[in-house]
């Protein structure tokens, strides 16, 4: 059998617990959408860059690669509201006008964050395979209004690896929401993308104050490199 051990990570090696069973682990990835890194999605519409939000789909589809072979827990989160907006609170939606991309309007992926439209499915790099678990989710975190932790709690999984989509929004949230859960976080830095640069080194380092505040700061292949493989697969 697999088991993934101590990954160089800062500011600690990672996990704290030393090496873990991948069967107990969730590689969690946020909201690897069209609409987010797709051309003519939300993220496009608004006129932001991007090449930034799809620079980490390699390394995140080399380490989902890896997840599935070591016997992971793979977990897929969207961001999105059903087409009657019903769940849309009023702020989000008006903030998403003023910028030109209006949540529920009409985009060039179909109406924009919107359940069912073409932006609001996951890009072909890093799409589910059947028998995955996707959480959809209408806010930031991917606990909030969500079954997510009991998910985790009832699959026994203790440890979380992050990829996603922004580092500084809804990957961030999910891993301090996590993290209050007792979970032992792990962020990856090459599969984690910002509309900003700065947003995503400054998303990182807030993660490595106080001794490890939210968990730890890694790379896909220093988890890759940490496991071991006992037996066979």
């Amino acid at each position: 059998m697999p088991m993934l051990g101590t990954v160089d990570a800062e500011p600690y090696a990672w996990p704290f617990d030393g090496g873990v069973d991948p069967r107990r682990t969730a590689l969690v990835c946020i909201d690897w959408q069209v609409d987010f890194c797709g051309p003519g999605g939300y993220v496009d519409t608004m006129g932001y860059d991007i090449g930034l939000t799809r620079v980490g789909l390699p390394a995140t589809a080399a380490m989902l690669a890896h997840a599935r072979a070591a016997g992971m827990f793979v977990i897929h989160t969207r961001e999105g509201h059903p087409p009657d907006l019903s769940d849309l609170p009023a702020n989000k939606r008006w903030r998403s006008a003023q910028i030109g991309a209006e949540i529920g309007g009409v985009g060039p992926c179909g109406r924009i964050l919107v359940q069912g439209e073409p932006g609001w499915e996951i890009v072909p790099e890093v799409a589910p395979l059947p028998g995955e678990v996707v959480i959809d989710k209408p806010g930031k975190g991917a606990f909030y209004a969500t079954n997510l932790d009991l998910v985790l709690r009832t699959n026994e999984i203790t440890h979380i690896i992050l990829t996603g989509i922004t580092t500084d929004v809804c990957v961030h949230t999910t891993m301090r929401e996590a993290n209050d859960r007792g979970y032992e976080c792990l962020i990856l830095s090459d599969c984690t993308v910002a509309t900003d640069a700065g947003n995503h080194t400054a998303a990182l380092h807030m993660v490595t104050m106080q001794g490890g505040v939210f968990g730890c700061v890694g790379d896909a292949a220093s988890v890759i490199e940490g496991t071991t493989w006992e037996g066979p697969a």
